[in-house]
């Protein structure tokens, strides 16, 4: 690998291929169209290389094929700087907030998604050892806090690393890196397993889920897949999540954008209001889908409910 690169990208494509001349063969997946700004920073020491990733919110995935056709083999830690990211891998999930990191390898299949959050990018320190012997399916995608303890040293002494420029030599470089990357094998297997689900309680999680579909009612692309991807777990979590309410994720969106169209209706002033604008306002992107979905949940068109709510 190059000793010292920065690249910047602003597509997908290129985007791609700014990864692959950096780390591994990737397949990217942005959270929104339009253009994928990125920059890359990198520079060795001895085998191993620091880099410095931003981007905007996404999804990088190393697929099964990408891992079996691409053979550069690395041991890679991933420490998030600023914004959070999920991490899959080896049938485990971890969530990492700024300071906390995890392990991972590229010779098999994992996941980064990775989210700005409030910022506009977020920022990933990745350390990458180019010669590394493989290591334990066991200790990827595990979560080390990056506040406190053992592995909370070591995040710093990385992130202290990734910004010292005097670190040097083809030997010492080797050494440092050796040692590193045992400090990091002893600490993620110290590491508590990750939870089944994200970490936070289950009525926590439900009253983000509702906040977010309160926020989001009029976007046509609400969905369960949109919903869970927003609050970094599964689909099959999101549905999980909602089994033990009285309905779906989906018939819930449905529920309250329905009820937020009756509510509309109602308002002062809503008589002049086209029921087409009153649709979209509530994610409806098709008027008639939206007069026959209020009909079967009020027994009447939208219309004669604006009606009777004004008194007519």
């Amino acid at each position: 690998m190059p000793t010292a690169r920065t690249a910047r990208s602003t597509g997908v494509r290129s985007w791609q291929d700014l990864l692959g001349e950096h780390f591994v063969d990737l397949d990217v997946v942005p959270s929104a169209e339009g253009p994928l700004p990125g920059e890359v920073r990198s520079r060795a020491v001895g085998s191993l290389q620091l880099s410095r990733v931003r981007s905007v919110d996404q999804r990088a995935v190393r697929t099964a094929g990408l891992a079996r056709t691409d053979r550069r083999h690395y041991v890679q830690v991933g420490l998030v700087e600023r914004g959070s990211a999920r991490v899959e891998q080896d049938g485990r999930e971890c969530w990492l907030q700024p300071g906390d990191y995890a392990l991972y390898e590229t010779r098999r299949p994992f996941s980064w998604e990775l989210r700005a959050g409030t910022g506009p990018t977020w920022s990933l320190l990745v350390l990458t050892w180019c010669r590394p012997g493989p290591t334990s399916p066991g200790l990827t995608a595990r979560r080390m806090d990056g506040a406190s303890g053992l592995t909370g040293v070591l995040g710093r002494m990385m992130t202290d690393l990734l910004r010292t420029r005097d670190v040097g030599g083809t030997d010492p470089g080797d050494r440092l890196a050796g040692e590193l990357l045992e400090l990091v094998t002893t600490a993620a297997g110290t590491a508590p397993p990750p939870p089944a689900g994200p970490p936070r309680g289950d009525r926590a999680l439900l009253a983000a889920v509702r906040a977010h579909v309160e926020e989001h009612l009029a976007d046509p692309a609400l969905d369960p897949r949109s919903i869970a991807a927003a609050h970094f777990v599964s689909v099959r979590q999101l549905h999980r999540l909602f089994a033990g309410e009285a309905e779906t994720a989906a018939r819930y969106v449905r529920r309250r954008r329905l009820e937020r169209a009756r509510e509309e209706l109602a308002r002062s002033g809503a008589r002049d209001l086209p029921l087409a604008a009153v649709a979209h306002r509530c994610g409806f992107a098709d008027p008639s889908v939206f007069g026959r979905a209020f009909r079967a949940a009020y027994g009447m068109t939208p219309s004669r409910y604006r009606a009777l709510a004004a008194g007519d």
